[in-house]
């Protein structure tokens, strides 16, 4: 119920959002570095403060834009429908975070680079959506749900990657989780989600969307959601390969 009341007041909130927004994720990007995270070493203290503002987004985000798309009647959520005034207020949550992580890694990882091509593209997407064509937010919150159905499980399974070396609850609780987040991940990007882009990529290549949505627009979305997830599945697959060889290094050693 409490879900629903903070739907029901941002869809009726008429105010622009995203500064607010984007203090809100500064202002924990601050704390956790200057406060909660403060007595860790730096290397790891730039992730845990990247988890911690990915924390804050992922689930809420997720459920914001499950909303957002039940809210409408089943023959409103199309891929060229108008966006809703909710719409637009999750797309701009989105984006604050996004920019808020970007600017962490350009001021102190400015060397990952696909961390901020992907940030950047997804930006591009979400901005062009969100401002430029007012339309097609349907599609794009869908991907989010996706998206960032995994990011509770994920950021957990990363903070416990951070310390495996140094603590050994962290290292129990990193093999723990790899089995299931490996899993869930799996399944969302590696089948629910190319099934969704297929047939986001079906209805804009066929030219429906023409009278709202330009041709050059379109065509980037596919391009960039696809790259997303081909990249997504390679890493997610590079993590399976890695866990069965060290099961497998593991049962040697037990053998021997």
């Amino acid at each position: 119920m409490a879900v629903v009341g903070v739907l029901d007041s941002l869809a009726a909130e008429e105010r622009w959002l995203y500064p607010g927004f984007l203090a809100m994720y500064a202002a924990i990007y601050c704390v956790g570095q200057l406060a909660l995270l403060r007595r860790w070493a730096w290397p790891l203290r730039l992730d845990g403060a990247s988890c911690l503002i990915s924390l804050a987004h992922g689930t809420p985000a997720a459920l914001a834009a499950a909303g957002a798309i039940l809210a409408l009647p089943p023959e409103a959520r199309g891929f060229a429908a108008p966006n809703t005034r909710l719409q637009d207020h999750v797309l701009d949550y989105s984006v604050a975070y996004f920019t808020m992580d970007l600017l962490h890694y350009l001021a102190f990882l400015p060397g990952d680079t696909l961390f901020i091509a992907h940030h950047v593209a997804t930006l591009f997407v979400f901005v062009t959506c969100r401002y430029l064509v007012r339309h097609g937010a349907y599609a794009l919150l869908v991907l989010l749900v996706l998206a960032e159905v995994t990011s509770l499980l994920q950021n957990v399974w990363t903070l416990a990657g951070i310390w495996r070396a140094e603590k050994p609850a962290a290292a129990r609780v990193y093999r723990a989780l790899s089995p299931p987040f490996y899993f869930i991940y799996t399944v969302v990007r590696g089948v629910a989600g190319p099934l969704f882009f297929l047939k986001m990529s079906l209805f804009y290549l066929s030219g429906q969307a023409v009278d709202v949505i330009p041709w050059w627009v379109r065509i980037s979305w596919i391009v960039v959601v696809g790259t997303a997830i081909t990249v997504s599945n390679l890493w997610i697959w590079n993590l399976w390969k890695e866990l069965f060889r060290e099961r497998k290094q593991s049962m040697t050693k037990k053998s021997t």
